[in-house]
């Protein structure tokens, strides 16, 4: 189920408390761990196939895809010097290590928003000595320039925002990746470009 947490859900009623009097009563979120959206919503657009859950004073709306991808994880509405906003987390046994919990801030705030675009995303399974062992999802399994992606991007992230990582160890079993964005042997584009 999708939490929220209190500072979220009082962000969530006073933004609906201004839009009260035009019919907007509930927030809608959509997506998956790599991307998400929330916005208000009137009770109109609702669907028929949506889970609808008590959010604490107002009802969200998550499509069957959303409801799968966001199990279990957690709105918050984080303030900050230079952005403020709405931040769904997800748990994790490795956050209870604070360098655990610094790589995968990189990963949340500055890799996966990155590769979503690509359909993809980027996960944590755990940090070893001075090392950051990491499986790609979606688009970026199997993808033929997964390994550009790792060094040219997600190492290099990691280890300018976490200097105590040095090393990024990928893994992930790209054999099984059933829709990579670009195709291990092709020389031309993105997935939806046919391949001849």
């Amino acid at each position: 189920m999708l939490e929220f947490t209190e500072t979220a859900r009082d962000r969530i009623r006073t933004y609906l408390d201004k839009q009260r009097a035009q019919g907007v009563t509930a927030l809608r979120v959509s997506g998956t761990r790599a991307e998400h959206k929330l916005w208000l919503v009137k009770p109109g657009d609702r669907d028929e196939a949506d889970h609808v859950l008590d959010g604490g004073g107002f009802e969200v709306y998550l499509d069957p895809l959303t409801q799968r991808h966001l199990q279990g994880a957690t709105v918050d509405f984080v303030e900050g010097v230079m952005q403020s906003g709405f931040r769904v987390s997800f748990p994790s046994p490795s956050w209870d290590d604070p360098l655990a919990q610094r790589v995968q801030d990189v990963l949340d705030t500055m890799v996966n928003p990155g590769v979503a675009g690509h359909g993809g995303s980027v996960s944590l399974q755990r940090v070893e000595g001075d090392a950051a062992i990491i499986s790609l999802h979606g688009g970026c399994q199997g993808c033929g320039a997964a390994d550009i992606t790792l060094k040219q991007g997600i190492e290099r992230m990691i280890t300018e925002q976490v200097p105590e990582i040095k090393r990024v160890l990928d893994a992930t079993d790209h054999e099984a990746g059933e829709n990579p964005y670009y195709a291990k042997d092709a020389a031309v584009g993105p997935r939806d470009t046919p391949l001849t």
